[in-house]
């Protein structure tokens, strides 16, 4: 009852009692008033707020869910006092984590009956991740600030700060074309119309697609297969190997790499592509194709979201990134990996993950560029860096070369030159088919 009383509250009772008990010993009956006055302040206060029935519904929602590193949100709350009678000033504070900014408060000094109002604040995070909004407290305080009850609410609201995604330019790149049909088409250029081929009749095929004269050809009963339009593929590798990367949120090489993958893998899935997003997030694997299929959002929401909580990880190692990717069919497409700092060694393991005619690239970020080193270490690192793009582009990776203050768009450009739309082209006598993304 009593752990309502504010420090004010405990300082009143404290006085009167012993005010009271000094005028019983000294007989001061005018003292004896005056404590006797504090003691029934105090006790009123908490008689009087416990009394008032707080019944506050609350609704939170955010304006976007979904925001870019740097980028506002606003957080809008629904107030309403669900009570008959009015109650007391209420300071309403909602909760943040510490990377959101400081706690915001509201003071409500007129909360009538049926009280409603909506109140609202703006938040901004300089740093990815998913962000928990709330809970929301509430405050009853009396007018004299004797008394505090705190009331708080359940409910919270995730807030996806995700990876800032740079506008690259469209350049020449070389990728396969694989897709989900029954079978290989026969050639590339007729990819974006439906081509009907017969086979056999299988449990559970429609009726309907029963080819009659194929039946009656052939002896047994014959289908249509229906063909599905190919589509080309990309699997973005991110390097989150903790002692591959330098410097410190937000300004750090794994920051910057991460925005590489953001905005390379909406650039893919901005023209057609499906992005598989590779990851070694303490052996977890976000390794599902983010098909464009309605629209290039249906890939990017989950390529972004994925990416919004990527962190450094000190088990990470270069050895599993072949069973990461899954093996040569399943890594299959356009291969683009955004890679830390790699020694010759691991440069040999990571250019064996392009298979066959898979066409791969290569941003090798520069970590040491974000940390002050002495100009021998400044030597020696650049002689490993110049070794591992070498040992790159001897297996047929595409390398270009990213440091501190590169502009990601001109990195990206260094791949390539040259802009024109995204156009297949017929499949090669290996039964592979080449697709660019410009000319």
């Amino acid at each position: 009852m009593w752990s309502g009383l504010t420090r004010r509250g405990r300082l009143f009772l404290l006085t009167g009692a012993l005010a009271a008990v000094a005028a019983v010993i000294v007989g001061q009956r005018d003292l004896l008033r005056v404590g006797i006055l504090l003691l029934a302040l105090a006790v009123v206060s908490v008689i009087v707020a416990l009394r008032s029935r707080v019944r506050l519904a609350a609704a939170r929602s955010i304006e976007p869910v979904r925001t870019p590193v740097g980028a506002p949100a606003t957080v809008r709350l629904m107030l309403q006092n669900l009570a008959r009678i009015p109650t007391g000033v209420l300071l309403v504070e909602d909760t943040l984590p510490f990377a959101l900014g400081s706690r915001p408060r509201f003071v409500l000094d007129h909360v009538w009956s049926r009280f409603r109002r909506e109140v609202a604040y703006d938040v901004r995070a300089e740093l990815r991740g998913h962000y928990s909004v709330g809970p929301l407290t509430v405050r009853l305080t009396d007018p004299f600030g004797l008394v505090e009850l705190r009331r708080a609410f359940s409910e919270t609201a995730t807030l996806i700060v995700t990876p800032k995604v740079v506008r690259l330019p469209t350049i020449r790149l070389a990728g396969e074309w694989s897709g989900s049909g029954e079978s290989r088409p026969r050639s590339v250029a007729s990819a974006g119309e439906e081509d009907a081929t017969i086979r056999a009749y299988r449990d559970g095929d429609d009726m309907r697609r029963v080819h009659w004269r194929a039946t009656a050809h052939h002896g047994q009963l014959m289908v249509r297969r229906e063909e599905q339009p190919w589509q080309s593929r990309a699997t973005l590798l991110l390097d989150n190997r903790r002692n591959a990367h330098a410097g410190h949120d937000p300004d750090s090489s794994l920051e910057y790499a991460v925005m590489a993958a953001a905005s390379i893998g909406v650039h893919l899935a901005v023209r057609g592509y499906a992005v598989r997003l590779v990851t070694d997030e303490g052996g977890a694997v976000a390794g599902a194709w983010h098909d464009p299929g309605s629209g290039p959002a249906d890939a990017e929401v989950p390529l972004l979201d994925a990416l919004a909580v990527v962190r450094a990880s000190r088990d990470a190692s270069v050895g599993r990134w072949p069973g990461l990717l899954g093996g040569a069919e399943a890594a299959s497409g356009l291969l683009v990996a955004v890679l830390g700092r790699l020694h010759p060694q691991e440069a040999a393991l990571v250019a064996k993950l392009r298979h066959g005619s898979t066409a791969a690239l290569a941003v090798l970020v520069d970590a040491v560029s974000w940390t002050s080193v002495a100009p021998r270490v400044q030597a020696a690192e650049e002689q490993r860096l110049a070794e591992t793009s070498q040992v790159l582009r001897r297996a047929g990776w595409g390398v270009v070369t990213a440091t501190r203050g590169d502009h990601l768009a001109a990195v990206w450009e260094r791949l390539g030159v040259g802009r024109s739309a995204f156009r297949p082209v017929e499949t090669t006598a290996a039964g592979t088919s080449a697709a660019e993304v410009g000319r």
